[in-house]
C-alpha cells in the first residue's frame, strides 16, 4: 500500500508540472512575433472567380493571378471559420461582398457596421447583405462612421485607409495592414462591440428634434 504522504507528493508534483507547462506556453506566446502583412492599392482588375467559385474553370480574358493585393485580401477573409466583424464607411465592391456572403452561407457569424449616409449610395452592397440575412447596424449621429477595419475569427485585424469600393481597389492609393497582434485585435474588438451596442436599433431616435421639444 502506498502511504498517503506519497499520494500527496504525487498530486503536488502533477500540479507543479501542469503549472510549469502553462507558464512555458505563456512565455512562448509572448515571445512569438505577431504576423504582419501590408497590402498596397490600387491593383489592376483581375478575375476573382477562382477564389469566389472554387472549382469553376473561368476562361475570361482577365488575369487570374492569386498574388495581387485583392486576391490576398479575399484569401484572408475567406479563412474565417467562426466570425467576421466588419466596420466600414462605405461598401460597394462586388467581389468583397460576395466573399462576405460566402462566409455567411457557410455559417460564419457576420456582423457589419456602416455609415448611415453612405449605406444607400449608388452601388452599395449593404442592401444585398441585409437581404441575405447578414446583421447590419449603422450610425445615427452627425459625424461619419469612418472606420475601415475587419476582425477575422477574433484573431486577425485588417485595417487601413481603404474603403471597400472598386474605386479604392482599382484607382486610389490605399493601404491595408493585416496582423494577429493580440493587443491590436483586442482593441479593435472592443471598439466594434462598443459601436455595435451604441447602434442597436432599439435605441434609434427617428425624430430627434420632435423628441427634444416634447412633441
Amino acid at each position: 500500500m502506498v502511504p498517503a504522504v506519497s499520494w500527496r507528493l504525487l498530486g503536488l508534483s502533477a500540479v507543479l508540472v501542469s503549472l510549469g507547462l502553462e507558464l512555458m506556453y505563456r512565455l512562448l506566446q509572448r515571445r512569438r512575433r505577431p504576423k504582419r502583412e501590408v497590402l498596397f492599392f490600387p491593383t489592376p482588375l483581375i478575375c476573382t472567380e477562382p477564389l469566389l467559385s472554387p472549382g469553376l474553370l473561368c476562361s475570361c480574358p482577365l488575369p487570374h493571378s492569386m498574388d495581387g493585393p485583392l486576391s490576398r485580401l479575399l484569401l484572408r477573409l475567406l479563412q474565417a471559420r467562426r466570425s467576421l466583424e466588419l466596420c466600414v464607411f462605405t461598401f460597394s465592391s462586388p467581389p468583397l461582398a460576395r466573399a462576405v456572403l460566402l462566409l455567411h452561407d457557410r455559417g460564419v457569424r457576420v456582423r457589419v457596421i456602416t455609415d448611415s449616409d453612405y449605406m444607400a449610395a449608388s452601388g452599395s452592397q449593404i442592401g444585398a447583405l441585409r437581404k441575405a440575412g447578414v446583421a447590419v447596424r449603422h450610425s445615427q449621429s452627425s459625424g461619419f462612421m469612418h472606420h475601415k477595419f475587419a476582425v477575422v475569427d477574433r484573431s486577425v485585424v485588417i485595417t487601413g485607409s481603404m474603403n471597400w469600393t472598386m474605386q479604392a481597389i482599382q484607382t486610389n492609393r490605399e493601404n491595408l495592414l493585416i496582423t494577429d497582434d493580440g493587443v491590436c485585435v483586442q482593441a479593435y474588438m472592443e471598439e466594434f462591440e462598443r459601436l455595435w451596442e451604441e447602434y442597436d436599433p432599439a435605441g434609434y431616435s427617428f425624430f430627434p428634434e420632435e423628441d427634444e421639444n416634447g412633441s
